[in-house]
C-alpha cells in the first residue's frame, strides 16, 4: 500500500514517524482505535491487524474469515463515521501456524488458501510468518527454509492481488517472532537480536524472493521482525533499553527500504515507545495491552455499580466472567499455575490477558450488557468515578468525555492508544504527507 511506503521513505529521510499496529478482534477496541485517529484530524489513518490464530479459512477463534473481518472493521468505521479508505487492513503471522501440527506440505498448502483470502480481501500489509517448525521439520528452521516458504506464500499474495486490483500488497518478514500474546514464563532479560543474525535474515529472503522471480516485489517488503529486547509475562515487563539495541539500529539505516518491526510493545512507556520509533522500530504491535486496559475499565465499572447497588445487586459481571472461564478454560489451562488461587488471579490480571478470548462467549455477553444497562439507568457519581476511575474523572471534570459506560470504556482503551499515536507521531505522516511521499 502506498501509505505505508511513503512513511517507509520519509522513516528512511529522517523523519521520527512510525505507525502502530491494533491487533485485536474486540469491536470496542477496534471502534476506540478509530475514535482515536478520527479526533487526530481528518487526514489520520488507522491499520487494524488480524491474526492466523484469530481469523483464518476455517474462522480461526473468532469464527470469521478474512473478508467476514474486512466486514466486521468496516461496518465499525461506518457507525464510527470513519472513510474506510482511512483503515489500513493487516495481516500477523500469515503461514503455516495454525496447522504446525501438520505435516509442512499440507501446513503450507493451508497457509496459501489462508493468503490468497486476506489479499484476495483487501488487506495490504501481509506478515510472511514460515518461521515455525512444522510435524518433522527440524527446530529450529534454517534461514534458508524460512525464507523459501516466505517467497512461495509471496508469490501467492502476488497472483491474488493481480486478480483481485488494487493497491499492491506490502510485505513483512522475519524470522525472530517473539510468542503472540507475551511470554508463558517468568523473564528475567531478553537477547537483543544481532545485527549480523538480521542482515542474514534480509540476505536469505532477498535471495529466496529474486530465485523465485519477485524482484518486483522486494521493495515492497517493508518490515523486519526482530527482537529489540522487549517483552511481557504475566506479572512484569522487560523495559527497552535503546542501548542495547544501538548496533541492531544502526545496521537497519544502511537498507533503503526496511524498518523494523517490533511485536510484544504491549505495557511499554511512552518514553519507551517513542525511543523505539527513534531507534528505526518504526512499526509497533499493540494487542493484549489494549484488551488488558479493557478488562481494567470493565472491573472498575463493575465495582462502581456494585458499590451503588449494594451487596447481592447488580449484574453480578465479574463472578459471570471467571465461572465462565473455570467452565471452559481451554484458553488459559495450559497458561497459567495449577492452583486455584494462583489461576484466578492470573485470570483477572495477567498482563497475557488471556480473558480477551472469553469476551464474545454470550453468557459473558449478556452480563456486560446488564452492566452496561445498568450503569445508563443510573450515572455514576463523581465521587465513584474518582475513586475507580480517575483518568475518566478528570476528563468528565474537563468536559472531554461524556459520563456513559460505553464512552467511560472506550476511553480506557483510547488512553493507551494514544500513547502509541503520540510515540509514532503519526500526525506528522497524515494521509496527505504520506501519499505525497518522500519528494514533498
Amino acid at each position: 500500500m502506498e501509505y505505508m511506503l511513503n512513511l517507509v521513505r520519509r522513516h528512511k529521510a529522517g523523519a521520527p514517524v512510525g505507525i502502530h499496529a491494533v491487533c485485536s478482534a474486540h469491536p470496542l477496541v477496534i471502534e476506540a482505535a478509530m475514535e482515536v485517529a478520527a479526533a487526530a484530524g481528518p487526514a489520520q489513518s488507522v491499520l487494524i491487524e488480524a491474526t492466523s490464530n484469530q481469523v483464518n479459512q476455517d474462522g480461526g477463534y473468532t469464527g470469521m474469515t478474512p473478508s467476514a473481518f474486512r466486514d466486521f472493521v468496516y461496518d465499525i468505521a461506518d457507525r464510527v463515521g470513519l472513510a474506510r479508505s482511512r483503515v489500513l487492513l493487516g495481516g500477523d503471522h500469515l503461514g503455516p501456524n495454525a496447522w504446525q501440527g501438520e505435516s509442512a506440505d499440507a501446513a503450507m498448502a493451508k497457509a496459501e488458501v489462508l493468503i490468497e483470502q486476506y489479499v484476495t480481501a483487501g488487506f495490504r500489509k501481509i506478515h510472511l510468518d514460515c518461521s515455525m517448525s512444522c510435524a518433522g521439520d527440524p527446530v529450529p528452521l534454517q534461514d534458508d527454509v524460512v525464507a523459501a516458504r516466505a517467497a512461495r506464500l509471496c508469490a501467492v499474495a502476488e497472483r491474488a492481488w493481480q486478480a483481485a486490483g488494487g493497491e499492491a500488497p506490502v510485505y513483512v518478514v522475519g524470522t525472530e517472532v517473539p510468542v503472540p500474546g507475551g511470554a508463558h514464563e517468568d523473564l528475567a532479560e531478553l537477547s537483543v537480536t544481532t545485527p549480523a543474525a538480521a542482515a542474514q535474515t534480509i540476505a536469505s529472503h532477498r535471495s529466496a524472493f529474486a530465485a523465485a522471480g519477485l524482484d518486483a516485489a522486494w521493495p515492497r517488503v517493508v518490515g523486519l521482525v526482530v527482537q529489540p529486547g522487549v517483552e511481557f509475562d504475566h506479572h512484569k515487563v522487560i523495559d527497552f533499553r535503546p542501548e542495547r539495541a544501538t548496533d541492531l539500529s544502526r545496521m537497519i539505516e544502511d537498507v533503503p527500504t526496511l524498518v523494523y518491526e517490533a511485536h510484544s510493545t504491549d505495557y511499554q512507556t511512552p518514553a519507551n515507545l517513542a525511543a523505539l520509533v527513534a531507534g528505526h522500530f518504526a512499526i509497533l504491535k499493540v494487542g493484549p495491552g489494549a484488551t488488558f486496559a479493557l478488562r481494567e475499565t470493565l472491573w472498575a465499572l463493575a465495582d462502581i455499580e456494585t458499590a451503588m447497588a449494594g451487596d447481592g445487586k447488580g449484574s453480578g459481571f465479574k463472578e459471570t466472567v471467571l465461572e465462565v472461564m473455570r467452565a471452559e478454560p481451554e484458553y488459559w489451562r495450559k497458561y497459567y499455575s495449577d492452583d486455584p488461587r494462583r489461576a484466578r488471579f492470573d485470570q483477572q490480571y495477567s498482563l497475557s490477558d488471556r480473558i480477551r478470548y472469553y469476551w464474545p462467549h454470550p453468557t459473558i455477553q449478556a452480563a456486560q450488557a446488564r452492566l452496561l444497562a445498568s450503569l445508563e439507568r443510573d450515572t455514576p457519581p463523581l465521587t465513584l468515578l474518582s475513586q475507580y476511575l480517575p483518568f475518566q474523572y478528570e476528563a468528565v471534570r474537563e468536559g472531554r468525555l461524556a459520563n456513559r459506560p460505553a464512552d467511560l470504556l472506550k476511553e480506557g482503551v483510547a488512553r493507551v492508544l494514544r500513547q502509541y499515536m503520540d510515540a509514532c507521531n503519526t500526525n506528522a505522516c497524515n494521509m496527505d504527507a504520506c501519499t505525497a511521499g518522500a519528494a514533498t
